[in-house]
């Protein structure tokens, strides 16, 4: 079962504004590895075919810029084919000046390669990529190292890592502020639902409660059902007041999610993880709500009898639960009639919840079936 974590929309957006910055950077190296090169031609042993690496290193660099501007084509296989050209174009130098060169060809091009990759794999990454960059770079001078040499391979191997370092904590800040973004947001549209709710729907039933028992018959028990739901929407919105109380309080959200093979419908098969899976008490009542929303359409729709697996996996990062059923599968466009009809079930108790959560609700059905993946970061 493929596991889908939630798409990190502001981990993007570091990594863009930090590759956005790089591209200049490259552009510069570019200038300089060529400008030193025409001042400097005399040094090549070989200058038709230094020629050649060093056009082909200007159009790498602007094959990988496009690349890396956007994140989708930002990939393993270009960023390794970055690192791979960058050591090449060491390895070669010297055939194309010489074995007393004193300069390699790329000479400070090669620091690009190791900021992307601390760009987009962090600190390791930045030290994988200075490694690989040093090793070749020595490895062509040995045993001729002098203390320039050095140096420069000093500075690669503490800047990619720094850098990299420098993006993760860019990243850690975006994630807490868009995280804080959501719960204020959520917070002021609790705020303004229980002003609504206080305003209007407690009214109304305050009043049926009470002018209820006047029309007698079914009025007595309309009045008694209006008293009990008032009742419970005030309990709501008390609850609701105590949101950040409770969100200090953890769960085990494994314990929960076994304690759903007690539903009487439909009949549930329950998988979870041998150790505890704490989460904010919050995060895991919304979360088990939303399972429940989603047995409760494999009752509705497939039948009492009906089975549905639910699995749920600690990935970490993240938790992922599943919920699967055998089912017909849902018909094309029904989800989108019953949004439009104002049935709001699946787009609101099931992904609206998720959303909430800073997490994602996966819908795959067919005539297999159908399979919700719901998946919440921690954190």
């Amino acid at each position: 079962m493929a596991a889908r974590l939630p798409d990190p929309t502001s981990d993007h957006a570091v990594a863009d504004g930090m590759f956005r910055v790089l591209f200049w950077l490259r552009l510069v190296v570019v200038a300089n590895m060529v400008g030193f090169a025409a001042v400097r031609w005399e040094t090549y042993a070989h200058p038709a075919a230094g020629a050649v690496v060093l056009g082909l290193l200007v159009v790498w660099s602007g094959v990988v810029s496009w690349a890396y501007a956007d994140h989708r084509r930002r990939t393993p296989l270009v960023l390794v084919a970055d690192l791979a050209v960058a050591v090449g174009s060491l390895l070669v130098t010297p055939w194309l000046k010489g074995e007393h060169f004193t300069a390699t060809v790329p000479g400070f091009w090669v620091m690009a390669v190791v900021l992307v990759w601390a760009a987009a794999w962090g600190a390791r990454g930045g030290l994988a990529a200075a490694v690989a960059i040093a090793a070749a770079d020595l490895g062509i001078r040995w045993p001729h190292i002098t203390e320039s040499n050095y140096g420069n391979v000093f500075l690669l191997l503490i800047g990619g890592p720094l850098l990299g370092r420098l993006g993760s904590a860019l990243k850690d800040i975006a994630r807490q502020r868009d995280q804080a973004q959501r719960a204020a947001a959520l917070a002021e549209e609790r705020a303004r639902l229980a002003r609504a709710v206080h305003d209007g729907v407690l009214q109304v039933l305050a009043l049926v409660q009470r002018r209820g028992p006047e029309l007698g018959g079914d009025g007595v028990e309309l009045g008694r059902l209006a008293g009990e739901q008032e009742s419970r929407l005030r309990a709501m919105l008390h609850a609701g007041a105590q949101t950040v109380a409770a969100d200090s309080a953890v769960r085990d959200l494994g314990a929960a999610v076994s304690a759903l093979a007690a539903r009487p419908a439909p009949v549930v098969a329950v998988s979870v993880p041998g150790t505890p899976v704490l989460l904010p008490t919050r995060v895991v009542d919304e979360l088990l709500a939303a399972v429940n929303a989603c047995l409760d359409n494999v009752a509705r729709h497939v039948g009492d009898a009906a089975t549905a697996w639910v699995l749920l996996e600690d990935l970490g990062p993240a938790v992922l639960v599943s919920v699967r059923d055998e089912g017909a599968g849902i018909a094309d466009g029904r989800l989108q009639r019953a949004a439009a009809e104002g049935r709001l079930g699946v787009s609101q108790s099931i992904r609206g919840r998720l959303e909430d959560l800073g997490g994602t609700a996966e819908l795959t059905t067919g005539a297999h079936g159908t399979e919700w993946e719901l998946a919440v970061p921690r954190g």
